[in-house]
């Protein structure tokens, strides 16, 4: 989307293996996330970060810790101290420090430590279940869908920013957020992430 928008005059993808896409303004960086500390990183106006895993997946708190809040901590943090404007993060819906509930606590710990950088904006969005192809089938996350599909008409009131929504609407939401967001920090749930991304 970022390079279909014609918006940025370069799109660098940090990633753990090769995208199958080509493009002139594609710049592919292979990145051992455990060495992010590290390594050079490109300097960039805009950072999208869509980093995350799941407690089953990663095989402990510890090793979801780290994937979820230690890799984004330290792109943020390096980041801001590149220049970079804006940070762009897909977080949860119920994110907070305070939870008792270890996958939201760790999310909302992230979100603190990313808004307190010296960004010119940052913009966090927390949907729910998002819906969309995977490169790795997760089954228990797959239950959930469909449960969430189903109730998602009785999610309403202040219920409804736990419906599911498209993975690709969260992507466009994001991209306008960082176009036309304005500066401070943002914090987006279902509707705001979906009236983002019908924006031109």
């Amino acid at each position: 989307m970022l390079l279909e928008s014609g918006y940025y005059e370069k799109v660098i993808a940090l990633t753990r293996r090769p995208v199958d896409r080509r493009d002139s303004r594609l710049v592919q960086t292979i990145v051992d996330f455990d060495n992010l500390k590290e390594i050079e990183l490109p300097q960039a106006s805009d950072v999208f970060c869509a980093l995350g895993t799941t407690i089953r997946r990663a095989g402990s708190q510890a090793a979801f810790r780290k994937v979820d809040f230690e890799y984004p901590s330290v792109l943020a943090a390096r980041s801001a101290a590149g220049g970079s404007s804006q940070f762009i993060l897909v977080s949860s819906v119920g994110a907070n420090p305070q939870s008792t509930n270890f996958y939201l606590r760790v999310k909302g710990e992230l979100e603190k430590v990313v808004t307190s950088l010296p960004f010119q904006a940052t913009h966090i969005f927390r949907p729910s279940f998002l819906i969309g192809e995977r490169a790795e089938p997760r089954p228990g996350e797959g239950i959930g869908l469909v449960i969430a599909k189903l109730i998602g008409f009785a999610l309403i009131g202040k219920l409804r920013k736990y419906r599911a929504m498209p993975a690709a609407a969260v992507a466009a939401a994001m991209m306008a957020a960082a176009r036309h967001g304005g500066s401070g920090p943002h914090v987006y749930h279902y509707d705001e992430i979906l009236a983002l991304a019908g924006r031109p």
